[in-house]
């Protein structure tokens, strides 16, 4: 005798798991932003060196107390043994061994190494804050000039296009020191805090420009849009239409204006403490290193050799990162 077969009210749950499973995923905008980057390898590489460069600056204390090297200290005047009667390293490369592996300072005999690591976390600093600053005040400018318009957009634009046309690199150089003699003497040293929120602070007010010129055009397109005039005739007020409607639609723009801004800056910093007029002795910076290895890379190109490679390296894998970055959140425009 056969086994009574299943009902087809029975089976019919049997058969809904499979179609259930089978049936397409919806994911959100972000989620597929981030699968297109993952499968972006020059992007992932690029994210992963950009994020060791900011463990290292942030970890900079803990790797000077790990490797037994302070970014100060004058090893090679202290010890004999070290530089030779002409300031340079006895020991080849640089004085490259195995108490100091990226080698010693010329004349001063400091450990590159830690001088390296503090002047990555200097240099991070600065940009970095100026970034954030420029930034907010690219959204800011951009979004009110771009959605209010009329009058206000005029005088924001004029405003925009007379900063613009200030020579960036003459502009940093001219009022930096200015900045500086506003609140203190000029025979008197001034403080390192001071240098750096100097820094901070003319970065920012010559570095915001371009980030609003972008957003408010993008805006001007925007604020004519389906979405944003049914948002007005439903009664929303202005602050919930530039938040719940455009900012959404401006965070390409803003990431992948980020990723570019922030080396430039980096290197506009470093500039600066090349020439002097940024951050000084002793404090570490990327830029004082340059200066420092100008002088001695004929004889020695040790010296800036290490701080030259690690500028390049983390220039160019933030720029792959933000192209990758702009790829994932507009596949459109991949190369």
């Amino acid at each position: 005798m056969t086994s009574p077969s299943r009902s087809t009210a029975g089976s019919a749950p049997d058969d809904a798991v499979p179609a259930a499973a089978g049936a397409p995923v919806g994911r959100s905008p972000g989620q597929l932003m981030w699968r297109r980057f993952r499968r972006d390898r020059s992007g992932v590489i690029s994210a992963w060196i950009v994020g060791f460069f900011f463990l290292v600056a942030v970890a900079a204390p803990l790797i000077s107390m790990v490797y037994g090297k302070n970014p100060t200290e004058t090893y090679g005047l202290d010890e004999t043994g070290l530089l030779n009667p002409f300031g340079y390293p006895i020991a080849p490369n640089g004085g490259i061994s195995g108490r100091f592996w990226f080698g010693i300072e010329p004349t001063l005999g400091r450990d590159v190494l830690t001088q390296l690591v503090y002047g990555i976390r200097t240099s991070l600093l600065i940009a970095t804050a100026a970034t954030v600053l420029c930034v907010v005040t690219g959204i800011l400018v951009g979004v009110t000039a771009g959605y209010l318009g009329g009058r206000t957009d005029y005088f924001l634009g004029r405003f925009i296009d007379l900063l613009l046309a200030f020579p960036q690199q003459l502009s940093f150089v001219a009022f930096t020191p200015v900045v500086y003699s506003l609140f203190v003497s000029p025979e008197k040293e001034t403080p390192t805090y001071l240098r750096v929120i100097t820094l901070i602070l003319v970065l920012w007010v010559l570095g915001w420009m371009g980030m609003a010129r972008l957003l408010r055009g993008q805006v001007l397109s925007l604020r004519e849009r389906e979405f944003v005039e049914a948002a007005k005739v439903t009664g929303a007020s202005p602050w919930r239409i530039i938040t719940k409607e455009l900012l959404p639609n401006l965070w390409t723009p803003i990431l992948v204006q980020s990723t570019l801004m922030l080396p430039t800056l980096v290197t506009a910093e470093a500039g600066l403490s090349f020439i002097g007029v940024g951050v000084v002795e002793p404090t570490p910076d990327w830029g004082r290193m340059f200066a420092n290895g100008a002088k001695f890379y004929e004889s020695d190109v040790t010296y800036i050799f290490f701080p030259g490679l690690a500028m390049i390296i983390f220039v160019v894998a933030f720029n792959l990162l933000g192209d990758s970055v702009r790829d994932a959140f507009d596949p459109r425009t991949r190369r």
